[in-house]
Parts: C-alpha cells; structure tokens; sequence
C-alpha cells in the first residue's frame, strides 16, 4: 500500500469520516494559472491562511495531495485546548525572553476563541462546544503544579481557574483525580466537518481549491515561484507550506524538521445517556498529567474518543484498541468493556523545543509547523500568521519565532524516542501504582 493509500484508508476509518457533512466541491487541477499566493495542504494551518488572505484581496490557490482534512487535521481528536502541551507560561519567556514569549503566549491564549470565533462567523456545522477544557491533576503534587500553571496563566488574563477535587471529580468521574485546572475558552468539535467549514468559507470568499493536486516541485521563477503539480504549474508570489510530518515530495522541507509522533484513537459505540452524565456531565474534555497520559471526550452522539501511544508500531492497531477501551473502563468505572466503532492512527509534528515555528524556505516561500499535539487552536493563528507573511509582515516581527529549516540530525533515529519515551512513562506510572 502506497503512502497515499495508507493516508485515504486512515482518513475513511475515522469517526469524523463516518459521520461527516457532504465534503465541499473542489476544482479539478488542469491548466497553468497565475495566483498571488499558492499554499501546499488544504488542512486546518493552510484553510485558515487561504481564509485570511482571499478577503485581504488576494488571488490564492490550494492544493492538496490528497483530499480536504485528509492528513492529520481529519485524523485527531478534536480537543480544542488554547495551550501548549509541553511549555508553561515561565519556561516560554525563560527561552524567548520577555518580550517574545509573551507575544508567543498571547497568541496561543486567543486560539480557543479564535476558532469558535470563525465557526459562529461562517455558520460552520461541526458540533462545536466551548464547554471548557480540563487538566486534571492526578496527584497533589502535580495539583500544586497545575495551580502554578493556572496562575501564571490568569497573570496574561487567560481564563484559567482551579476546580477543587469535589467539582473536579463531578466534572469528571476518573479514579485518580485530586482536582483540575480549567480553560473555559477551550472546548471540542468534529474536525473533519470543521476543515469542510473552513474550505466552504474560503471557496465562497474567492479561493480555489485543487484535491489531489500532489506538487512535485517548487522552483524559482522570475521574480516568484513556479509550483509543478503532475502535468500542470502554478505562478505564484508567495509560497505557502502548510503540511504536517510527511516525508513525502515537497513536504519533506517541513516533515524533515519535526519528529513524528503516531496517535492511535478509538471511537466507541454510544454510551446510554445516564452514563454519559455520570461521567462527563458538562461534556468537558479532559487530559491528565500522568506521565502516560489519560485522555477523553464525548462526541454528538456520547461516544467516548480517547487514545494513545504505541511503543510498537507493528500490529499495534487491535493491540491499541484493547488497551486504549481497557484504559476507558478501568478509569471511568464502565461497567463493561466498551465496544469499539473505529480506530485510526493519525500523526503529530513534535519540535525539539515543544514549541511551534516559521519557517523561510527562500524569498516570500514560508512554512510554518510545531502544533505539538495543540493543532486545533494552534492552527487557527498559526494560518493567521503565515496569512500576514504573505500580506507582507516581516518575519520578525512574528509572534512565532523563526527558526532554521535544516533538517533534523539523526532523524531517524529522533522518530524512534517516542516509543522510548512512551515505555519510560508506563514504567514511570507504574510505580507510582496508577
């Protein structure tokens, strides 16, 4: 199975594909055409840029190798969390510096309200809840760390707060809970029909969309960049790369860059509604800070989506299943083993830093990546960022910070310290007795 293939059967596993809206028409790529901007990915980054730039006046083309939110925006969970999943507030500003780090984490205070923002804005359907999201703490220890979290987040008027363990184990009945911080701008939706929303909006302000547009090259041409697409090019003045971790064709500059990290995700059947309510009676999405973290949402329909990592990649799909709906019946208190509707595997671009960055590939071609697990809300201003570089906004004058596109050293073996890492957090879990 090709690497394409691979992608296509994952995207149509999804929940998000099972239960989509009717995907937007797209214009078939054909002939040589002439555009201000051109952006490679027609995910959340690359819609959300392509949005921006059309109703600033500019004549902008998409193209996408394969199908709208085919690749890792169709392919995660549908956390909306207005954070950083690595960095506190302090170790941000201790590497950036005060002035920088602050703008960096202004930027990604607003992504949560700057997504449910453009949903109400575009009447887009995608089950949108801003129903807060929660942190919990499963240990005193990581609650007093959580608090400082939370205050160093309310000193840049986030509105983040802690929930004793009383209303945090009301919110979410899991059996190691001492209780939680809060963002109340964060929230869930369907990504699937979100990336259709925000295609639908782009198409309708004037962008033109190209499915299955694969580009083989970027080449200098005049005073811009001429993109070559199987038998077609495209004229552009500025570049846009808005891929995730693939290793495949142009997208190599920025997957080279990151190390990838694979997500397994399941869906399960619907739970009735009074188990529903005892476990998620606000419907808040939830992450805790074990060192193999415990994750879970509810959908429309109260399926219960979590997931996790293999520290074996073959034949890790049935054996990610079992332990992914062990995991939701051990730590919710289920009173059966849930039944399991779909499971996908999906990929996550982690920088060094934990932090996302731009990117300048030559003159006006710029990529941008680093959502580190957070590509929901992170997407939703890093699209606006790489939408001000091509309106001309100077690369340090960015709230993301630049850094070099040389690829990574020893990347291969960089990809495989994710499974190190996951056996260090189950062993590191498991003495903790959790």
């Amino acid at each position: 199975m090709t690497t394409a293939q691979t992608a296509a059967h994952q995207h149509m596993r999804t929940v998000w594909w099972q239960t989509a809206n009717p995907a937007p028409d797209t214009q078939p790529l054909l002939n040589a055409s002439k555009v201000d901007v051109a952006i490679i990915g027609a995910g959340f980054t690359g819609l959300t840029a392509a949005l921006h730039l059309v109703r600033r006046g500019a004549r902008v083309t998409i193209l996408e190798a394969e199908t709208i939110g085919s690749g890792a925006s169709g392919l995660n969970a549908g956390f909306v969390v207005p954070n950083f999943a690595k960095a506190d507030p302090t170790a941000v500003v201790g590497k950036l510096g005060g002035e920088r780090g602050h703008r960096l984490l202004e930027m990604i205070g607003k992504g949560a309200d700057r997504v449910y923002a453009t949903i109400r804005e575009n009447g887009i359907a995608c089950d949108a809840e801003q129903v807060g999201w929660m942190h919990v703490a499963h240990s005193e220890k990581m609650l007093g760390i959580l608090e400082r979290r939370a205050e160093a987040w309310r000193a840049l008027g986030r509105p983040v707060r802690m929930l004793d363990a009383t209303e945090a184990r009301r919110r979410a009945s899991l059996r190691h809970n001492a209780g939680a911080l809060i963002d109340d701008s964060g929230g869930t939706l369907h990504p699937l029909n979100y990336a259709y929303g925000l295609a639908g909006a782009a198409m309708n302000a004037g962008a033109v969309i190209h499915e299955g547009a694969a580009v083989q090259a970027v080449e200098r041409s005049g005073n811009g960049w001429r993109l070559t697409s199987g038998k077609s090019t495209i004229d552009a003045d500025t570049v846009l790369l808005c891929t995730n971790a693939s290793d495949q064709g142009v997208a190599r500059r920025l997957g080279r860059i990151v190390v990838p990290l694979r997500v397994y995700q399941i869906a399960t059947a619907p739970l009735d509604t009074a188990t529903a309510r005892r476990i998620s009676p606000d419907r808040n999405p939830v992450a805790d800070t074990r060192a193999n973290l415990f994750t879970f949402r509810l959908d429309r329909n109260n399926r219960l989506i979590s997931g996790g990592m293999s520290m074996l990649p073959v034949g890790a799909e049935p054996r990610m299943a079992r332990m992914i709906a062990g995991r939701l019946q051990a730590e919710l208190g289920l009173q059966c083993l849930p039944v399991i509707e779909s499971i996908w595997r999906g990929t996550a671009a982690m920088t060094t830093d934990f932090l996302p960055h731009v990117y300048e590939f030559g003159p006006r071609f710029i990529g941008g990546i680093g959502c580190n697990g957070r590509g929901i809300a992170l997407t939703a201003m890093l699209g606006e960022v790489l939408a001000d570089v091509a309106s001309g906004a100077p690369l340090d004058a960015l709230p993301i910070p630049q850094a070099s596109p040389r690829a990574l050293p020893f990347r291969s073996f960089a990809a495989a310290a994710p499974s190190v890492a996951i056996a260090q957090a189950r062993w590191q879990d498991r003495r903790q007795g959790l």
